[in-house]
């Protein structure tokens, strides 16, 4: 078969070059709609050493780490796979987020468009930064591993554009297998279209390809409202549209549909009625026969309401795209249809069956799935996918308990080992633009007049950390050599937002808490020089118990954000701190696992306003911990634990 080549196809022994395979753990980090009861159940069967009750799975990181990931549980277990990776149209996936009005209504609507970070940015630069090479190369590689993930019985489509689809069919033919692609489906994607010198382009390509010739297959018909009135052109007499079909069968038949009715006589042909005598007495007793005249060969009526409709084509123009007006918008940029997803879900899945996108986006797939009774499995690189994804999802009436996870410490133990030539935290002081220091345990650097702090790649940094840090700051600043610590963290405990801060404000030390950012562990993002380290936001809570009942109420009554990530002309226009706050959740009983999100606000288009004040009931009076998570509107997330004794 002719092959398709790139520039890095081969090496220089003339051997494939495959996709880099570095497998890692994925960390929960969230549980999303699960009951106490579930928690516990959950948990019972993890100890006792049974496989515990399925969880959906939306995940944060990278395709590349995240596919070789997840090959050890789901090799040739996938029945679906649906991926609609960059399109060659240039990097503008800007996301325009809302800032709602505050919770008084005290000015208008914003939007604030954010940017991707550079991690993103930069992997489309990795995928079409060096043209249709680069492109090839690392569509070959994703399919490589999709492939593997995909179960001999499952299906795979991939949504492209026309300056692609030929190649990509390519490649696909390459790694599936010629005779195992099925269909190029086109979508009309959108009306008239002016183009300078060439036909508009109102066109998307799905191609379908599927692992073998054993596939899951279920005819997709579409009821469309011209083809109703095209075909259905009878109407009896209460009203109900009908189209005739015939009521003959072939062959020649021995029983009383062999036989003559209504003195017509179908056997002279070779035929036979299509029901004994019997049933159609029975249909022409209750008006479902046709007879055009009395005496002449009668039809059986076909009514509108009946019929599946219109069998699916490969060419879709009855799918509309995401609008300004359409009720499933949620501002993603590359938003596709849930109509769209529903007919390739339909098609190659049945209820039960595990469906991938590593694409997720705006988390069509993942809704429609869970809509239509699939397991699913999304990932995504960006932080606004995640955050708009599990929004979405909690918007579904009975959405299933799912998991929020990452590959967490373990990516970044493993771009420590790989990567760091140098020490990790000189890599980190000289990122910061800090100069290293020597004869001090908890302190690395100084910059600016302030010591600097690296916390650990493996661990969040904890309130012990900050206590040895601000006691060995103490005897540091007692020479006067630093006006004040900054403390740098991949990740940070629970406790650290507030309590550190008091404790270090009782101490007298001024303390900065900034999280090292993902960009750190790309390459190209450090060469680009705009590595940022932010501070973390921080939140107040009240709360109060009811003494007649084991019940405490929750009042989130302050946010503080960071502004260096929010443009100018937003910072002014915020007038009240609420607006900062995309969602938050609580987990009402924290056993020190995974944060259990079992209440959360959020703001949709049709629901702007939060709801600051919830309450939990418990089963039982007792001291529990509670923990809160707040997502701001640049897709940074901020925690809080409160002990309560009810």
């Amino acid at each position: 078969m002719p092959e398709l080549t790139w520039d890095g196809k081969y090496d220089d022994n003339g051997q494939i070059v495959g996709p880099p395979r570095v497998a890692l753990p994925f960390q929960t980090v969230e549980t999303v709609n699960q009951s106490a009861q579930e928690r516990q159940t959950a948990l019972e069967s993890l100890l006792s050493g049974h496989t515990p009750e399925w969880r959906n799975r939306l995940i944060w990181g990278d395709k590349k780490y995240v596919l070789p990931s997840l090959l050890e549980e789901f090799a040739g277990k996938v029945d679906l796979i649906y991926i609609d990776p960059p399109f060659a149209t240039g990097y503008n996936f800007s996301y325009q987020t809302p800032i709602h009005p505050d919770e008084g209504g005290g000015n208008t609507r914003l939007t604030l468009d954010y940017q991707p970070n550079l991690i993103e940015q930069l992997a489309y630069r990795d995928t079409w930064g060096g043209g249709l090479d680069t492109y090839l190369k690392w569509m070959f590689e994703t399919l490589i591993f999709l492939r593997e993930l995909l179960a001999e019985s499952g299906s795979i489509y991939v949504h492209c554009d026309d300056t692609a689809s030929h190649y990509v069919k390519a490649v696909m033919d390459e790694i599936f297998g010629y005779t195992n692609f099925r269909n190029e489906i086109v979508w009309k994607r959108t009306g008239a279209h002016s183009s300078a010198k060439r036909y508009g382009p109102v066109h998307d390509v799905v191609l379908y390809c599927t692992r073998g010739t054993d596939y899951c297959w279920n005819p997709v018909y579409v009821a469309q409202e011209e083809y109703i009135a095209e075909r259905y052109t009878h109407i009896d007499e209460e009203g109900r549209r009908f189209y005739p079909v015939s009521l003959l069968a072939r062959g020649i038949s021995r029983g009383s549909s062999g036989q003559p009715w209504h003195g017509i006589d179908v056997t002279a042909r070779g035929n036979h009625w299509r029901y004994t005598i019997e049933r159609l007495e029975e249909l022409d007793a209750v008006g479902d026969i046709y007879w055009p005249k009395r005496g002449t060969m009668p039809r059986l009526k076909m009514y509108a309401e009946n019929a599946p409709g219109k069998l699916l084509q490969d060419w879709w123009d009855d799918i509309p795209p995401i609008n300004s007006q359409s009720g499933e918008r949620v501002g993603y940029p590359t938003q596709k249809p849930e109509a769209l997803i529903k007919h390739i879900i339909q098609a190659s899945s049945n209820p039960g069956d595990l469906v991938l996108d590593c694409f997720a986006g705006s988390g069509t797939t993942a809704a429609v799935a869970e809509k239509l009774d699939r397991r699913w499995i999304a990932a995504d690189m960006g932080r606004f996918a995640i955050s708009t994804t599990r929004k979405r999802l909690l918007d579904i009436p009975g959405v299933k308990p799912f998991y929020v996870q990452n590959l967490g410490r373990y990516e970044r133990q493993a771009w420590q080992s790989a990567e760091l030539e140098q020490g990790y935290r000189a890599f980190i002081l000289e990122l910061y633009r800090a100069d290293p220091v020597s004869g001090y345990q908890w302190l690395h650097g100084a910059k600016a007049g302030r010591m600097v702090h690296i916390g650990s790649v493996d661990a969040p940094v904890a309130l012990d950390d900050v206590e040895k840090v601000v006691s060995e700051f103490g005897a540091a600043a007692g020479t006067g050599a630093a006006a004040g610590v900054d403390i740098l963290g991949w990740d940070f405990g629970l406790e650290v937002d507030t309590e550190a801060r008091a404790l270090a404000q009782t101490a007298g030390v001024n303390l900065r808490l900034r999280r090292i950012p993902r960009e750190v562990m790309d390459a190209k993002a450090v060469a680009a020089g705009d590595i940022r380290f932010f501070e973390l936001a921080s939140l107040a809570l009240e709360h109060t118990t009811d003494e007649q009942t084991p019940r405490v109420t929750l009042k989130l009554t302050d946010f503080v954000m960071p502004l260096g990530e929010v443009p100018d002309e937003v910072r002014g226009k915020v007038n009240h701190w609420s607006q900062w706050i995309d969602y938050w959740a609580v987990d009402w009983e924290y056993r020190g696992d995974t944060f259990n999100n079992q209440w959360q606000s959020y703001r949709t288009r049709q629901e702007p306003t939060l709801r600051l004040e919830p309450f939990h009931t418990y089963d039982r009076p007792g001291s529990y911990t509670i923990v809160v998570k707040v997502i701001d509107i640049m897709g940074n997330d901020t925690t809080r634990r409160l002990e309560v004794t009810v």
